[in-house]
């Protein structure tokens, strides 16, 4: 397979895993979604501060996901054009906006700035992966895995560091940690000059309508896969938190909770997708769907510090997922694989916004101890989707 390289880039092996790019498009999404983790953990803050029901906090987090409905554009763009300056510039933008949240009057102040954070994570979500996918060669699974490990790194960082953040500044204060965001921006400008932005196969992709219509038999199973899902990762992503100092914990504890869950998931991420390329996608899909269900049952009977392995376990099964379905998706659209993938984003985003919010009325209604019950049962709905998923396209 031949592959074009842009001007002023160095030249691409097709086949080898080039580790040094792949990892530098890491740090840049670890230090970004670093940023975009402030949120679960100030939940709480602006629940008690602006006086939010819990569908009203959950409602945020679906503020911040509403820009993903762009991806698919930015994803059919991205294949066509180099957008390598979006990536470098999204960890300033939304680390200014999410640390400025602090300062926000109103909610609909928090409401804006959460849109605009999303609309820099969708850029960097559409374009980045695909950039790092197509510098994996063969090994696409361990290239979606080390993407995942950024994902992963920063939303473990993340509550630490606003935590930190509110111990010492102060919740106004926290407006000065857009400074680390500023100066990641700047060592990216120079780190991914010779990273090419746009990789593109010998021929210019298939027309958007051609190739969302061979996606189609990938598109009812990965939406009844993420649908699924949602549920497991809204409670313990965004509600773990709360759900914690519901149960009588300190928020630091609960933020070191989420920073814990975090760190096992950049384990799981890089296992997730290296094992896939072995053991087979379904293999690794069929494992967390079946695991999750069980430790989160688990976690929510449990006290005191035996849920801190409970979520070493959880991080290492439920979070070990997104790299081999983002595999899945550009195995199965290798001409677009920026809009695939961006239409892939876009449905999780969605998806899990709705989630978040139904989520949080089910916390509001039953409590939120409930609310995770169910929610760990939940994706065991999605054993059926497993065996509808098609195989890849060449």
């Amino acid at each position: 397979m031949s592959v074009k390289a842009e001007a002023g880039a160095k030249p691409v092996r097709a086949q080898e895993f080039q580790t040094g790019r792949v990892l530098t498009i890491t740090i840049a999404h670890a230090v970004h979604d670093t940023y975009t983790a402030f949120l679960a953990p100030l939940l709480p803050v602006f629940i008690e501060n602006l006086s939010l029901s819990k569908t009203e906090a959950g409602l945020l987090t679906a503020f911040n996901q509403a820009p993903s409905l762009t991806q698919p554009f930015i994803g059919h763009l991205a294949d066509r054009l180099s957008l390598r300056y979006f990536v470098i510039l999204a960890p300033a933008v939304t680390a200014t906006a999410m640390s400025v949240l602090g300062l926000a009057p109103t909610y609909l102040v928090l409401a804006l700035l959460l849109i605009a954070v999303g609309l820099s994570s969708a850029t960097l979500h559409s374009v980045a992966p695909v950039m790092a996918g197509r510098l994996s060669g063969r090994n696409l699974g361990r290239g979606m895995g080390f993407w995942m490990v950024g994902g992963e790194l920063g939303r473990t960082l993340g509550p630490l560091v606003i935590v930190a953040g509110l111990q010492f500044l102060g919740l106004k204060g926290t407006a000065w940690l857009m400074i680390g965001g500023w100066l990641v921006t700047i060592l990216l400008f120079f780190w991914l000059r010779d990273v090419p932005g746009r990789v593109a196969e010998a021929n210019d992709g298939l027309p958007w309508r051609q190739a969302l219509y061979l996606m189609r038999p990938l598109l009812v199973p990965l939406v009844g896969i993420i649908i699924v899902r949602s549920f497991m990762q809204a409670a313990l992503t965004t509600y773990l938190p709360i759900y914690l100092t519901e149960e009588g914990a300190e928020l630091w504890f609960a933020g070191i909770s989420l920073s814990v869950l975090e760190a096992a998931g950049v384990v799981g991420a890089l296992l997730g997708g290296t094992l896939s390329d072995r053991m087979g996608r379904r293999t690794i899909l069929l494992i967390s769907l079946t695991a999750t269900p069980v430790l989160m049952v688990l976690f929510v009977f449990a006290g005191g510090w035996i849920r801190f392995p409970l979520l070493l376990a959880l991080g290492l099964t439920a979070l070990s997922v997104t790299p081999v379905v983002m595999a899945i998706v550009q195995e199965h659209s290798p001409e677009n694989r920026a809009l695939a993938n961006g239409t892939y984003m876009s449905l999780s985003f969605l998806i899990r916004s709705g989630v978040v919010v139904l989520v949080g009325a089910m916390g509001d209604l039953w409590g939120m101890r409930l609310a995770f019950l169910a929610s760990a049962l939940i994706p065991i709905l999605g054993l059926p989707f497993l065996n509808m998923l098609p195989s890849r396209r060449s």
